[in-house]
């Protein structure tokens, strides 16, 4: 800087502090403010402006969500999937990991094993599959002449016009599937298990199994995720309170059964009662083919009717029903053939019984010893 300019600075500064010190300032920044009163307004609005892109480059920005809290700017996008169901459509059960079947087991290697070794005993004891196609309004169940260890009853319910848009005209009341003559079909000791649906159903389902001779005794839950298809204002129920994403299917007891001295015919403990799998497309009320799995890792019995099914359904060891059915290949005598000779279960491993969960001792006898 050259002298003259640093003289002149000099007067300067004189200058205005005596000016400010004759209006009655205590110093030159007063008087700066006096005379030009956005100057401070401005300079603030600057500095939040250089604040808010600090921030912004520093923090990402969540546009999947609004704000956890009314008036801040404060975000919760990794847990809040409440409100990332408003913002998305994408349902919270579509992020839970590890669901499929495949996958499950992981990290749990005698689980894995017991599985894949009830799987394979399954498959080599299970009778070729048979499939009738009839209409079962009228169709006269007790000339099966079998008396079955589990039932899977998958009825086309009405409540699935609406929710499915299911547009065939065969669609049943509860009050049809209830008088289905299941109870003249059932073994001594056997089980069943009805889907109904996700509203009036868990009401009627139980009317249904006390008046086929059964008592509730699981309720096997349905939870759809949305992956593929997040529009969930397609299928919004005038009469529910909430979203639904799920199903239900009712499990049924008959005859008495217990899971520690009955190991011959049940194995309990080994599935849950949760299936996690994708939601049907608009259209179709195909069941997950899961509920196969969880009824032939329970019951033993080798015996086992499904009704209302339909061709993509038919599986090695069950007998299908229903009137979805192309074609037919039932033959009463050739079905009997299969379970003569006392072969009705499909018997156990020494290393399945060695891995399969056990129940515990009653509280009762534990105080006896």
């Amino acid at each position: 800087m050259s002298e003259t300019l640093r003289i002149l600075k000099k007067q300067s500064k004189k200058r205005k502090e005596m000016i400010a010190k004759i209006l009655g300032f205590s110093n030159v920044q007063q008087l700066r403010e006096a005379l030009n009163p956005y100057r401070k307004k401005k300079n603030q609005t600057r500095s939040i402006k250089k604040y808010n892109a600090k921030v912004t480059s520093i923090e990402p920005t969540f546009e999947d969500s609004i704000p956890f809290l009314k008036d801040t700017i404060l975000y919760n996008p990794h847990n809040d999937y409440c409100q990332h169901f408003i913002d998305t459509g994408q349902r919270p059960q579509n992020f839970i990991r590890d669901v499929h079947i495949d996958n499950r087991y992981e990290e749990f290697p005698k689980l894995k094993e017991l599985v894949h070794l009830k799987d394979q005993l399954v498959f080599e004891t299970a009778a070729p599959p048979m499939f009738l196609k009839c209409n079962l309004s009228t169709y006269n169940l007790k000339s099966l002449n079998v008396k079955f260890d589990v039932i899977l009853v998958e009825p086309p319910l009405e409540e699935y016009q609406q929710t499915l848009g299911i547009t065939r005209k065969d669609l049943w009341n509860w009050k049809q599937v209830m008088d289905l003559k299941l109870n003249e079909i059932a073994a001594r000791r056997s089980f069943i298990f009805l889907w109904c649906g996700s509203s009036d159903g868990l009401d009627n389902g139980r009317d249904c199994l006390r008046h086929w001779g059964f008592r509730r005794c699981e309720d096997i839950c349905w939870i759809q995720t949305n992956i593929k298809n997040s529009n969930h204002l397609k299928c919004l129920e005038p009469n529910a309170l909430f979203q639904r994403t799920k199903e239900h299917c009712l499990m049924g007891i008959k005859g008495t059964v217990r899971r520690s001295i009955d190991g011959d015919f049940i194995h309990s403990n080994i599935d849950t009662d949760l299936i996690i799998s994708e939601k049907n497309d608009y259209g179709s009320m195909e069941k997950p083919a899961e509920i196969f799995n969880i009824i032939e890792h329970f019951c033993l019995g080798r015996r086992r009717l499904h009704l209302f099914g339909c061709d993509g359904s038919i599986r090695p060891g069950w007998l299908t029903l229903g009137q979805e059915l192309t074609i037919s290949n039932f033959n009463i005598d050739l079905y009997q053939s299969y379970f003569i000779n006392g072969k009705l279960t499909t018997g156990c491993t020494n290393r399945i019984e060695e891995l399969r969960p056990k129940s515990p001792p009653s509280f009762n006898k534990c105080q006896n010893k």
